[in-house]
Order: structure tokens, then sequence, then C-alpha cells
């Protein structure tokens, strides 16, 4: 018997060559389209879940009385928090950020990188956290002047030979110092902490080492520059720790800033809201669920295009169902073979779709910046969920069309009375609602991405970014002559006739501040005020005129303002939120007061208008610029034209005064413009969604149509010879499903205002939802129905009305 069904099924598959390739082509696409989105999303909850004491780990956060909060907290909270609560195990610090510098073999010609992607860690770094070391010994991190390096890093330095025992200099803004290589490591890919080479932390603790920067000793409590993670007893209570790690904070903090400490659940690290930390692989929870729903939505589109098209071609069954029926077959033999039939359909779906994927693996790799495959489903518990909804959602699709055909009355069958079913055509007529829905509510989450792309992008930021090429400071080579070259340097850039301005700043736009910091006060404040937190831009008397940042009311800093020393330093320069902030009532009654910063006077000489130093997605911050000479980005505003040729002469220029030092820049448009990577690529998986969802739906129309126009032939033949025409005949049979389309429209949108605009919370400065969104998103749906029926309409309104009459 099971060799009989499984004739009939391969027969019936090739007899209806159409129907059958809809249904696989079509079920196959959702379940690529579903697997190659669960990949993304078994990757993303797979970070960080691999380290053996996982759910005893806990990040140190620092929470203000504003409630915000960021991972960088004072080194010596570490030993001190151990040392009074017994329920901390271990901790470990690393400093991300401030290692970075110019690294070089230690050999005279050997070529120097400079390295963003380092640190310095605690010596325990590889017994707290479970990294794989492949080479060394981890006990050695914690002497100074060692380095541990990664895999490829080994092969960028020293190619195939052994690093172990190697020397590599690097130099940045605690001088340059040697380090033995003592260890070599692989860091997952599912980790937040990337580090490329990890330099001993212990190097630090001596204070020849330190190049004059005391505020990175490491048991101060006063500069907030490390990560601190705790490994905590079993069951121990966490929020009970928070408020005694918080109570110790206030009786040993000479400044009483109101900030309380709290604990992060490491699992829960990457999958949270951004905290002011450097992971660049950091995701969101809430665009992850987001994923997973439009990997179901597509694979419910797919199985909805199966459900209507077997059922709506039931009736070309019935028949063989009524003489099973009357031959003895009961309904479960008829459910056991419709139901054979539709696992062979989603098994062969099964099947094309992991061809598929191999075909389409690369460029969704690209498209979401990560090396994924469908192992990666085996990297969390995701594959159990996804096979659970594949299986389930096989099973319901196929059951209900094996119970709705096997339901046939063999009687009414053979009489030749059956009748199609109101119910099949209100369930067909409702799937294909559905499918639109989700298809235009994908189609208008796409738009709006794309319109708040836009409008970040467009928007007036407040400065000038044409045309200005930002180049980073030299790091190596700071001997005695360095002072002498850096302002030989400078005086021969001011020259060159394609200069037409420069600065020199320790942040720049795009990119974070110098730091942010509390403590301000002025005559007028209030109790609470010292607690407000401002951004701190470390700048010289350039700065405002190279990024076109116009001035409110007072001046600008002189040149000799910007060469006092970093405690001697009197004035600073505030944009008007910080004077709002301070509770001024205008910029020019802000210029004619002091501040307070602590114990120290400062004069406010200046107010600069509003602009957008971070991305649209954050409100403008309260911002004090604060004068030195800080070399750390050198902006260049060129004359327009020739920028190859101007960019190979600065090469050159600066080669020849910081020898040891690589040339690296980037254009401050371009690098703005990288906040909203996050957005281009949600924009460009919800471009595809919408693509692959609306082409799996129109291939269940075209299907329907096909349908439609097969049950319809002679009413079509008997209307043109009674002088119907083809566009009246392609209307005719347009326009049921064209009404389909319309109701999910007008379901759809409210739908996706709701959703798009919750989305749209997240951004501080954000596109209205206008009228012409929908109507795009309606327009665009019902002309891809148009063009999907109305192929099939008008080639049968074309048929010779002869043939059409002729047929049975």
């Amino acid at each position: 018997m099971v060799h009989n069904y499984l004739k009939i099924a391969w027969r019936n598959l090739f007899r209806n060559k159409v129907y059958s390739f809809i249904n696989i082509a079509g079920l196959a696409m959702g379940i690529a389209a579903f697997l190659l989105i669960l990949e993304y999303v078994s990757f993303e909850k797979s970070v960080n879940q691999f380290h053996a004491s996982l759910p005893d780990m806990y990040r140190m956060l620092n929470i203000n009385p504003k409630g915000e909060t960021w991972t960088e907290v004072e080194p010596g909270w570490g030993a001190q928090a151990k040392q009074n609560f017994p329920e901390i195990k271990e901790y470990c610090r690393f400093a991300e950020g401030y290692a970075k510098g110019i690294v070089k073999r230690a050999d005279a010609k050997a070529e120097p990188f400079r390295e963003a992607n380092i640190g310095y860690a605690e010596g325990n770094f590889f017994d707290f956290f479970s990294f794989p070391l492949l080479a060394g010994n981890k006990a050695a991190l914690s002497k100074p002047k060692v380095v541990f390096i990664s895999k490829n890093s080994s092969v960028k330095y020293f190619g195939n030979d052994d690093p172990i025992g190697k020397v590599l200099t690097l130099s940045n803004q605690f001088g340059t110092h040697s380090y033995s290589v003592e260890g070599i490591y692989e860091i997952p890919a599912n980790s937040d902490i990337q580090f490329d080479m990890i330099f001993s932390l212990e190097t630090l603790a001596n204070p020849a080492n330190l190049n004059g920067n005391d505020w990175a000793t490491l048991d101060n409590l006063d500069s907030q520059f490390l990560s601190t993670y705790f490994l905590l007893a079993p069951n121990t209570n966490v929020k009970s720790l928070e408020t005694k790690l918080s109570k110790l904070r206030d009786e040993l903090k000479t400044d009483k800033d109101g900030v309380k400490f709290g604990l992060q659940a490491f699992g829960n690290v990457h999958l949270s809201e951004k905290l002011g930390d450097t992971y660049q692989t950091s995701g969101n929870l809430k665009y992850v669920y987001m994923l997973l729903i439009i990997a179901v939505l597509i694979l419910l589109i797919a199985w909805f295009n199966y459900i209507n098209l077997s059922t709506a071609n039931a009736f070309k069954r019935a028949n063989e169902v009524g003489v099973r029926k009357v031959i003895g077959a009961t309904p479960g033999n008829l459910i056991a073979q419709f139901l054979g039939e539709s696992m062979l359909v989603n098994m062969l779906a099964i099947s094309s779709a992991v061809l598929l994927i191999s075909v389409l693996q690369p460029f969704f790799n690209e498209l979401v910046g990560k090396e994924l495959s469908l192992a990666t489903l085996g990297n969390s518990s995701m594959w159990l969920a996804g096979a659970c909804i594949l299986l389930s959602g096989s099973a319901i699709s196929g059951v209900y069309t094996a119970f709705a055909l096997s339901r046939f009355n063999p009687v009414k069958i053979l009489k030749g009375n059956l009748v199609k079913s109101t119910k099949g055509i209100l369930l067909r007529k409702s799937l294909v609602i559905s499918q639109f829905t989700i298809s235009i509510v994908l189609i208008l989450a796409t738009i709006v991405i794309y319109a708040q792309l836009r409008f970040m992008q467009s928007r007036n930021l407040g400065i000038s970014t044409e045309q200005l090429l930002v180049v980073r400071g030299p790091e190596a080579g700071n001997d005695s002559t360095y002072q002498t070259r850096q302002a030989a340097f400078y005086n021969e850039l001011g020259r060159q006739s394609y200069v037409k301005d420069y600065s020199l700043s320790g942040t720049v736009p795009g990119n974070w501040y110098n730091f942010k910091t509390s403590g301000f006060t002025q005559s007028g404040s209030r109790p609470g005020d010292e607690f407000k937190t401002y951004s701190f831009a470390i700048i010289d008397n350039h700065y405002l005129d190279t990024y076109g940042i116009q001035r409110k009311a007072g001046r600008n800093f002189t040149s000799q303002e910007v060469r006092v020393d970093w405690n001697s330093n009197s004035k600073v320069i505030l944009n008007e939120k910080a004077v709002e902030q301070f509770g001024f009532q205008s910029a020019e009654e802000a210029v004619q007061n002091k501040i307070k910063w602590d114990e120290r006077y400062l004069e406010v000489i200046g107010v600069v208008k509003n602009y957008h130093h971070t991305g649209l997605q954050h409100a403008i911050d309260p911002i004090i610029f604060y004068p030195q000479n800080n070399n750390t980005y050198i902006t260049i505003r060129l004359a327009p034209g020739h920028i190859q040729d101007k960019m190979a002469r600065m090469e050159s220029m600066y080669k020849n005064y910081f020898a040891g030092n690589p040339f690296d820049y980037f254009f401050a448009d371009e690098n703005f413009n990288k906040q909203y990577v996050s957005e281009k690529q949600y924009g460009k998986i919800f471009t595809s969604a919408s693509v692959w969802a609306i082409f799996i739906a129109c291939m269940g129309l075209f299907g329907l149509a096909t349908f439609t126009v097969e049950t319809r032939t002679k009413e079509i033949g008997i209307r043109k010879v009674l002088g119907a025409s083809v566009a009246s005949i392609a209307g005719l049979l347009s326009a049921d499903f064209l009404k389909l389309v319309f109701v999910s429209i007008i379901i759809a949108s409210p739908l996706a205002w709701y959703f798009m605009n919750s989305w749209l919370e997240g951004f501080e400065y954000q596109v209205k939802l206008s009228w012409w969104i929908f109507a795009a998103g309606g327009t665009t749906a019902i002309l891809i129905a148009v063009l999907t029926v109305g192929f099939q309409s008008i080639k049968a309104a074309m048929v010779n009305p002869v043939k059409s009459l002729k047929s049975d």
C-alpha cells in the first residue's frame, strides 16, 4: 500500500507540474529564508555563552542619578570589593582602547602597524575567561612587559616562525616599551571580547611605565578606565551585593557624585542595549527577536501557499477520492495517503532549501557581516526550536490538506454534484490576505528604515565635514627631538596651498568624546547639579573653524591658551546644551561667569551653537571644550580636486617627520556615517526579507490565478462570444484578487505604523510617519499583484473562445 501511495504521489507531482513547482519552490524559499535568519539569531544568542563559569560572571557598572550607565570603573574597586565581600571569589580587569598605539617587531627593518584592537589585561585573564590558549603558559601574563597575541597576529608579525620568546614594542600614551611574547591564543567569533593582542596589566603597576599618566595607577579610585568583572559564589544575592558595593563606594570616594554600582550578568551583555562599551559586536535582543519573527512569517507565507494551492487543486482529485471511498478506503487510509504526499513535498522542499542555502550563504554572510553556515545552528539551542517549527508547520499544513481531501462525499462526487465549499473559499481568501498583510508590513518597514536613514544622513549636523581629512597623530618616536619635529611638520603643513585649515584635537565628530565627567557647578547652581554629566572635548584654537562650528557668544581659544598645561588651564568654551544644563539664562550670561570643577574655577570665554557630535540616534550632549594641543587627531580641510595627489604628498611629509608611524587616515563625513552601520544593515535585511516574502506570496497568487482561469475557461469563452473585450475579462479575473490586496493594505497599515513607531522611539531625532510612506507601500503591493495576476488574466482572455468552449 505504501508503495502504491508513493507511486501516486510521484504521478501527481509530475501531472500538475506548475502547482508542484510553485509548492516545492515556495516552501524551499520559505525554509531557506527561515534557516538563514535562524543562523544569524543562533549566532547572536550564542555570543559569550561558552565560558565555563558563565552563570556566576558579572560585569561592574556605574549608574548615575539620571539612570545613565557606563562600563568603565576605577581600577582600585576590584581589590577593594574582593577584600570586603567574601561572595566575590575572583575579579579580572582589562582596559580596552587605552593600549592602542604603534606595534612593531623588535627589528629595525620590520614594518610598524597601528593597532586599535589591543588591551591591557589582568594576569588571571585566561583563567577567568574560557579562551583557548594555543601556546605558552597562561600564568606568564601576571608578569610585567609580557604580551599574548592572537593566532592571526602571530602570522601577521612573525609569519610561520614560533613567536614565543620574541619581542614586540608598543608605542602609545604610556611611552615605548618592549614586551616579550609569551602566549598565543584564539578567541572564538561568538565573543564580545575580541583582542588582537593582550598586554600585561601588571606593566602599569610600575609608575616608571606610565609616562607621567598618574591617572592610570592600578589602585586609584578616581580615574575610570578599566572594565572589571567578578566571579561570584553560587547563589549570591546580586541585588544585595550591589547595595553593599555602592555603600562601599560612598564611604571611600572623596567626591560625592551620587554614582552607584550595578552588576550585569555577563551572559546578558551581548544582547542588552549598548552601555557606552566598545564592543563592536554588541547586538540587541529586540532586533534579534524581530528577525526571528520575520523568519517565521516568511515560512508562514510559504505554508499558506501550500495549503491554498493544495485545497484549491483538490477538486481535480475528487473522482479519485470518490472511487477510493467506494471500494472501501477509510478516512484514515486517505489521510495517511495525502499526509504522506504532503510530507514528500515538504521533504523535497527541505532538500531544495539546503541547496538554495549553499548558493545564497556567501551573499547572506556579506549582508549580516558574519561568517555563518548551517553548522552555526549547533552553537545554541536554537536548532531545536527551528526543527520544531519546521516539523510542526509541515505536519499542520499537511494534516489540514489531508483532512480537507478525505472529507469529500463519494456519492456527490460520482454523481458530479460536488460544489465548492464556502468555507474553503473563505479560507483561501483569508490566507491570501494574511500573506499580503505580512508582505506589506515588511515593505512599509523597509521604507521607514530607509527614510530614517536618509533623514539622519541628510540632516544639518551643525558642522561641515566635506573635504575634511583626519590623520591619526604620531605615537612612536617620542624622543628629545619630537617637539621640534612636530612643530616643523605643522608649520610645513600650514604652508601647503591645498591645506585651507587644520586642527589638533583629542576627539572628532563621529567618535566618542575624550571622556564624560560630573562635579560641575556655577554660582547659581542648586543642590544635585554637581551630579549632572558633561562631555569633554579637548581641542585647539583651530578646531571650531576647521569644522565650521558657529559661535553664539564670546570668543575662541588663543594659540597661547592651548599651550597651557592641563592643570594650569582656566578657560573653557560651552555649547548651548551645556549652557542650558548649567542654568544660565543665555549664552551672553554664561560668558560673564565662571564654573567650578571640584576645587578649580574655569572662566567661560565662549559659547558655540549646538551640533551633532554623535549620530542622530542620540540627543545632543552638553559639551565642555577644553584647550590643549592634543594631537590624537589631525583634521585637515583640503581644497577640492586631485585628492590622491594631495594624499601622497601628505603621506611623504608625515613619514619624513614621524618615521616609524603608519600614515593612517579617514574622511570625516565617511567616519560620521559609520555610526549608521547598524541601521544600514537592518535596512538591507528588511529589504531582502520583503522581496523574498512578496515573491513567495506572488508565486501563490500566480498559482491561484492559474487555478481560477482553469475553472472559468468556459465562462471566459462565453463572455468573449457575447462580445466582451480582453481588457474587461482581464479586469474581471483580476478584480477578486485585487480586492484581497486592498483588504491587506487596510490591515497592514496600522500594524506597520504601530511597530515602526515603536522602532523610531529609539532615535532622538526621527522621521515623521507621513501618509506617503503608506501610500508608497500600498501602491507597490498593488502593482506587484496586478503584474502577477494580470499576466494570467490577459493570457486567458486572449485564448480563442472556440477552443475554450470545446474544452471539457
